[in-house]
């Protein structure tokens, strides 16, 4: 018989439980942006456009918290000015702009679970780089996460997906894997809050910059979307984009890595790619073939064990403060 639980122990019981439900929260509304992102690339969007407009979008509604996050302490934005441009560049700019291009030749799901190999690109490098033999939850994790992408690309079916979208999905995870180890680096005196504001504003400069002088294409459209086989305005999507798939998602999972550490919350956040196929079904009529949804299985187990490995040499706690933009 399980000992009877005291006030002291329920009250320890609900900031886990609360922090769960946010978590899964914030997972829920990052696994949106890719059919909000689809339904606006499908009507003539560019990714450029989509990238620049949801990132300036999301910056301009952080930029009041951010500031109150700093206290007036604005040299810490001098200080750490490189991390801030580094993280818009490549776990802003490149992330998304890979990502959604990905999103554009394939499905939803299977754009997802390629970036999502970026914990085990990680391992690799870093077994690559300092010769440390990986442990042997590491290896059986790679192991599954290789088995997996095979079954998520189909590749002994009769069916080919788009390759070029496959290389833009390895693109977005290897991205996502940089995105982890510049974080994880950055300066403890910055607020995760302000190093997100900071790279979403460099970001989305970065891409209209590189769109209006026509180094990417840059398009944009007013054409009526379609979600969940309804007809809806262009505008719609684009909301849900900037204020729930960005600014929603990201303070949620503040809040969550808060409450639950930073190591549980990451956990907790794989389940984005569960929601994004669900989205995408709902919104888009579109879901992986049974194969690859096996094949999806066995990535997400290989990046559980993978993440569960302290030999594996993941940097640190702090990489999970801040939620990475799907």
């Amino acid at each position: 018989m399980a000992p009877a639980r005291t006030n002291a122990d329920r009250t320890l019981l609900r900031p886990g439980a609360a922090g769960i439900l946010v978590a899964l929260a914030s997972s829920a509304v990052f696994g949106l942006s890719g059919s909000f992102a689809k339904s606006l690339l499908e009507t003539g969007w560019s990714s450029t456009g989509a990238v620049a407009v949801r990132m300036l979008g999301a910056a301009l509604v952080l930029a009041v918290p951010a500031a109150v996050a700093l206290h007036g302490r604005w040299s810490q934005v001098r200080e750490n000015w490189r991390t801030i441009v580094l993280f818009g560049f490549v776990g802003v700019a490149g992330c998304q702009f890979f990502y959604f291009n990905a999103v554009e030749r394939l499905s939803v799901g299977v754009a997802l679970l390629l970036e999502f190999l970026a914990p085990v690109l990680m391992v690799l490098w870093i077994w690559l780089a300092t010769r440390r033999r990986p442990g042997l939850r590491t290896v059986l994790g790679t192991v599954a996460a290789v088995a997996g992408l095979v079954l998520v690309l189909d590749l002994a079916g009769n069916t080919r997906i788009d390759p070029v979208g496959v290389l833009w999905g390895l693109a977005a995870a290897v991205c996502l894997a940089s995105y982890f180890f510049i974080t994880a680096k950055q300066n403890d005196s910055l607020p995760p809050l302000v190093l997100a504001t900071g790279g979403m504003l460099v970001g989305g400069a970065t891409m209209a910059v590189l769109g209006m002088t026509g180094i990417l294409p840059l398009a944009f459209s007013t054409a009526d979307v379609d979600l969940g086989g309804w007809q809806t305005a262009w505008w719609v999507p684009l909301t849900g984009l900037v204020l729930l798939s960005t600014v929603l998602a990201y303070v949620t999972g503040i809040i969550a890595a808060r409450s639950l550490g930073s190591r549980v919350a990451s956990f907790v956040s794989l389940t984005e790619v569960l929601f994004a196929v669900l989205w995408a079904w709902l919104l888009l009529s579109e879901l992986p073939r049974p194969v690859q949804l096996a094949g999806g299985c066995l990535i997400v187990a290989g990046v559980v064990l993978v993440r569960s490995d302290d030999p594996a040499g993941l940097p640190g706690e702090a990489a999970a403060d801040v939620e990475p933009y799907a």
